[in-house]
């Protein structure tokens, strides 16, 4: 007989009941039956937990089906306006009647790597808020046949390993070869008395495969389609006629590798002809199947197809200037294929894209050769001449003696080698930008584009970032997810400002209790879980100071290695003195090129050798790194913290969306005042997190004095004992000089004033030991955060760019279900008529 379900358990089922709407539990143990026979062609005696899992990922598929096909059925007669943004409780309670364990399911699911560090994870957020505000909404991309890298860490370094994560299949996609489309590369343009032609490319087709995203609770599906490449089946058989047919079928990948392999980079540059090729193929694939759209949705009407409406029907988002292609392509399609006149066709590509900045980092800005994109995408770089002169002639009537104006603000770059600035190519296609938290739109405004800002000010605008709940509180924390449902009901789930009614319970001895019992059994849990990954007894009442994210220099994990190697000093120096015990728990990638930040993480594991292995330190101090972080582990770690280090320089930041996830589950945050943080220190009271550091005007004035790491180090005694540690190679025994390239960098060359910070960074960590000696104080605190995270939603977040940039409004009508019969969708469409 089957063991009672624990509390745990229970919340979980009745915190994730209804994001699927399974009826009925016969119901799913019948499909769930079925596809193990029929699909996987297996029978319980031979089916491993992976068949079980496929089994029970196309089961619950079936439910999505019938919701997906109706919505589009919805969007198709009720023609709106479409964005383009580049499990259930009965299936718990059947899995566990069939004597089967949810969690270890849940494991057997392969990450989708699909994108890097918080921009691809922000993508996913959105596409969830936009499926529950039922928004007409795609979202595009492409499906990478090796993701972002598996991390491991050997000797304490990291090795990077190939994320095959499409081995097994992916049950959740949907293949759509009859929409596959031809991509065009290289070849040369034509002149003719009918205008230019592109002519003598090499073709790629985009294959589309499609997965359903699911709104909660409204039936809405929406839809995101991935592309990847295919080669024609003439690809290169031009060689077959000389004999080489196995070279001519062998030279297929060289097409197919469009879509092999992410690059792995995050707020670096990587110009290499591969990366234009795949930022090409995902524009122009999407693209042709936006305007296919649109001329199906104009078949029905009487009057002559027209462009007119584009913009009133299509919004696009570039997301960040990977997609910043897109602009010469609508161009190129407008006005080489369509026949349209230059200036309407810029009219109507200016008022369909948007462009949202996620990145102040120099090296980040993409700027592309002229060389190489006049070999790949000859008639783009006419368009974008074409374009920049139009451009410049406006400046040059506006500011005709400022040629520094008109030199910063082409999207031509002639300094060391021409390039075509991507970021300048987006603002001046799009009718809005924006950056991500209020201070990250103020640089923008300020100092990046001030230029830009000047010229059109009325263009520039903020959209602070959002997480989804769902997930990132419903599905990872579900106790406090149904504890907060039984004080202040369920709504808050798709409206999160509803938990400032929490703040009526910040005094209540029971809440505090219950928040401070969930935290707890969060801890204990993943203390088991790292226990069993690394071997490493944790004291799960330490206090869980946390720090994960991509590894870089700007994000300062070396602050937090500074701080961690302060308290093993301290502890050594008075063994007897008291201190808080804590858990240092640092995670992330980093990117495969980026020296620095690989020498990082082999600062942290060696200091975690020295500092794990000590007798004297014991069960005060510990420290771990998080192997291959990723969302599946992310789920895990972040309901189990207390303290999260939110430590980058002021003003480097662009927002963050870890340091919402963190605050919404009840961790406290460590903070500079950057990205999002001053926001958050807003909502909640700059006394309700543990700032510390310089404002983004001090990092101003450090670097007109000139910033000195020498004084630092010969000013503060603690941090000059912790350098010269590391220098001395106590860290590092064997290999004393294994650390020379990261001292040189923080003395010589450190954009990122990592000594500047010390001192305040070690006494605002004192107090955060202070209060977490209060636990009564300290989950007050915990609970005035969580009250005032309601902003941080990604539904408040898509609401904005909606009414404010796309000219759509978020809508609480519910779809109805397969279940009911055509008349039921035919009724919801006459109601929103009359309305």
């Amino acid at each position: 007989m089957a063991a009672p379900l624990s509390d745990q358990e229970k919340r979980k089922q009745i915190s994730i009941r209804g994001i699927v709407g399974v009826e009925n539990v016969a119901e799913i143990k019948q499909g769930f039956n079925r596809h193990l026979h029929f699909t996987l062609v297996k029978d319980r005696n031979v089916a491993t937990p992976r068949d079980y899992y496929f089994a029970l990922a196309h089961t619950v598929r079936d439910h999505l089906v019938g919701r997906w096909i109706r919505t589009q059925q919805f969007y198709y007669e009720t023609d709106p306006k479409v964005a383009e943004p580049f499990p259930a409780l009965m299936t718990m309670f059947s899995l566990f009647q069939l004597g089967l364990d949810m969690e270890d399911l849940e494991e057997m699911e392969e990450d989708a790597g699909l994108g890097n560090g918080g921009l691809g994870r922000l993508a996913a957020c959105f596409l969830d808020s936009m499926a529950t505000q039922g928004l007409a909404a795609y979202g595009y991309g492409i499906r990478y046949e090796y993701g972002i890298f598996n991390q491991k860490i050997k000797d304490g370094w990291q090795v990077e390993e190939a994320d095959d994560w499409l081995r097994y299949g992916n049950p959740w996609e949907k293949a759509r070869p009859e929409y596959m489309l031809p991509v065009h590369f290289y070849g040369r343009v034509e002149k003719t008395d009918e205008g230019s032609k592109w002519v003598d490319t090499q073709v790629v087709l985009a294959m589309p495969y499609d997965t359903p995203i699911p709104g909660y609770m409204n039936n809405t599906v929406n839809t995101m389609r991935l592309w990847s490449a295919r080669a024609p089946n003439d690809f290169n058989l031009k060689d077959f006629n000389v004999g080489d047919y196995i070279q001519a079928v062998l030279d297929r990948n060289l097409a197919e590798n469009i879509s092999r392999v992410l690059y792995p980079n995050d707020n670096c540059f990587e110009g290499k002809e591969l990366r234009l090729k795949q930022e090409y193929f995902v524009v122009a694939a999407t693209l042709q199947d936006v305007i296919r759209r649109f001329k199906t949705s104009k078949k029905n009407s009487s009057n002559p197809l027209s462009f007119d409406s584009f913009p009133d029907k299509v919004a696009m988002q570039l997301n960040d200037t990977h997609p910043a292609m897109a602009i010469p392509e609508l161009m190129r399609i407008f006005v080489d294929i369509e026949k349209l006149d230059w200036d309407m066709a810029w009219d109507l590509t200016k008022r369909t894209f948007a462009y949202t900045n996620h990145t102040v980092l120099p090296e980040a800005l993409e700027r592309w050769p002229v060389e190489l994109m006049e070999t790949l995408l000859p008639r783009h770089l006419e368009i974008i001449y074409q374009i920049n002169q139009n451009h410049l002639d406006c400046i040059a009537s506006l500011f005709p003696d400022d040629m520094d104006r008109i030199r910063h603000m082409s999207l031509i770059e002639e300094d060391g080698g021409k390039r075509v600035n991507m970021a300048h190519l987006c603002i001046v296609g799009s009718h809005a930008v924006n950056g991500v938290a209020e201070i990250h739109s103020n640089i923008i405004k300020t100092d990046i584009f001030r230029d830009f800002s000047e010229l059109e000010p009325e263009k520039f605008q903020n959209k602070t970032n959002g997480i989804t709940p769902r997930r990132w509180l419903l599905l990872c924390n579900p106790g406090l997810a149904d504890l907060i449902a039984e004080a202040i009901g369920e709504d808050y789930v798709k409206d999160l400002s509803q938990l400032q009614k929490l703040n009526e319970l910040v005094d209540g001895d029971t809440f505090i209790r219950d928040i401070s019992k969930i935290k707890q059994d969060n801890k204990l849990k993943f203390a088991q879980y790292l226990e069993k990954e690394y071997k490493v007894k944790i004291n799960p009442s330490s206090l869980f100071d946390v720090h994960v994210k991509r590894i870089h220099e700007y994000k300062r994990q070396l602050l937090n290695c500074l701080h961690v190697i302060t308290l093993y000093n301290r502890i050594k120096k008075t063994p007897s003195a008291p201190f808080v015990p804590r858990t240092v728990i640092i995670g992330g990638k980093a990117a495969p090129g980026y020296h620095m930040a690989k020498m990082i993480i082999k600062l942290i594991t060696s200091v975690g050798e020295v500092v794990n292995n000590d007798p004297v330190v014991g069960s005060k101090l510990k420290v771990l790194y998080l192997e291959n972080y990723r969302v599946s582990l992310a789920e895990k770690v972040i309901p189990a913290t207390d303290l999260s280090e939110q430590i980058s320089t002021a003003g480097t930041e662009a927002s963050g969306t870890g340091n919402m996830k963190f605050m919404l589950n009840g961790a406290l945050t460590i903070g500079t005042m950057d990205g999002a943080n001053v926001e958050m220190a807003e909502e909640a009271g700059e006394e309700n997190l543990f700032i510390f550091g310089m404002r983004v005007e001090d990092v101003a004035q450090l670097d007109a004095e000139g910033y000195d790491a020498m004084k630092y180090y010969k000013a503060l005694p603690e941090l000059k004992q912790v350098i010269d540690q590391i220098k001395s190679g106590f860290f590092s025994p064997r290999q004393p000089d294994i650390f020379k390239d990261v001292m040189d960098m923080l003395f010589k060359h450190d954009r990122f004033k990592v000594f500047a910070d010390f001192e305040d960074y070690v006494k605002c960590q004192e107090r955060v030991s202070l209060l977490y000696q209060d636990q009564k104080e300290w989950t007050k605190m915990v609970i005035k955060n969580i009250a005032a995270s309601g902003k941080f939603s990604s539904d408040r977040t898509i609401k904005d760019y909606a009414t404010e940039i796309w000219g759509v409004e978020p809508t609480d009508l519910k779809i109805p279900p397969p279940s009911e019969p055509r008349e039921a969708l035919e009724e919801t469409l006459r109601a929103m008529k009359k309305n």
